[in-house]
């Protein structure tokens, strides 16, 4: 398994907070939630790790390096 280095996970874990409100884009997993699939990220863990509570209840990980997501804003401005 890969282990990113310190400063790239407290980087993570600055970038995405707890609360922030992602979207997936690709997840590598027979499992993995449709992409455009929606979350909330509750932790980054020591791997790099997304920890995310996807809006259809999945919690599968975003697992650094493979999986991506983006950051969305849920407040639209009219």
């Amino acid at each position: 398994m890969y282990f990113p280095k310190k400063d790239i996970v407290e980087r993570l874990r600055k970038e995405y907070p707890v609360g922030t409100r992602v979207v997936l884009l690709q997840m590598d997993d027979v499992q993995a939630p449709p992409k455009g699939t929606k979350g909330t990220v509750r932790g980054v863990d020591d791997t790099g790790s997304l920890l995310v509570d996807w809006d259809n209840g999945s919690g599968l990980n975003v697992i650094y390096g493979i999986d991506e997501v983006k950051k969305f804003d849920t407040v639209k401005t009219i």
